[in-house]
């Protein structure tokens, strides 16, 4: 019975590490790969998308390509039992129309949980956009840096 329980566990360090290094490889030619990734029905969140399937996952990640100069996640450390995963990264990408020569850097993780396969069936993104992201934009980020000096202790 262990030996089995054993050959899931390393069954399943194998498909996180496969899993990792599509995200840390992940270009546009992949975006026709993405499902020896996700299941069919894959449920995606981040903190300004909520997609189901596939074709909505393609379209967030093809939105980021072009919305964005060289985007790439590196993958910092990963947690995995049963299976569920976490993933922490760092987001690394230049703006298209603000400081464009820039390199920017939002830090998160995700939590995957993953069918027998070990296909994503469920991806949900954690990351403090107002910090990690909109502090750092002109307009925005003044206003952003403002308040939270005002919302300290």
């Amino acid at each position: 019975m262990n030996d089995n329980h054993d050959t899931m566990n390393i069954d399943h360090e194998a498909h996180v590490r496969r899993i990792a290094g599509f995200f840390e490889n992940f270009a546009p030619a992949d975006l026709d790969r993405l499902a020896g990734t996700y299941t069919g029905d894959a449920y995606f969140k981040d903190p300004f998308n909520e997609v189901h399937g596939i074709a909505d996952i393609r379209r967030v990640y093809a939105h980021m390509f072009e919305a964005l100069h060289e985007p790439r996640f590196v993958i910092v450390s990963r947690m995995a039992a049963d299976n569920a995963c976490w993933l922490v990264w760092e987001f690394r990408f230049r703006f298209k129309s603000y400081r464009e020569s820039e390199t920017q850097v939002v830090r998160g993780a995700s939590h995957l949980l993953l069918d027998s396969q070990g296909l994503i069936r469920s991806h949900r993104d954690y990351w403090d956009a107002a910090e990690e992201l909109y502090e750092k934009l002109p307009v925005v980020g003044g206003l952003m840096r403002w308040l939270k000096r005002k919302m300290r202790t």
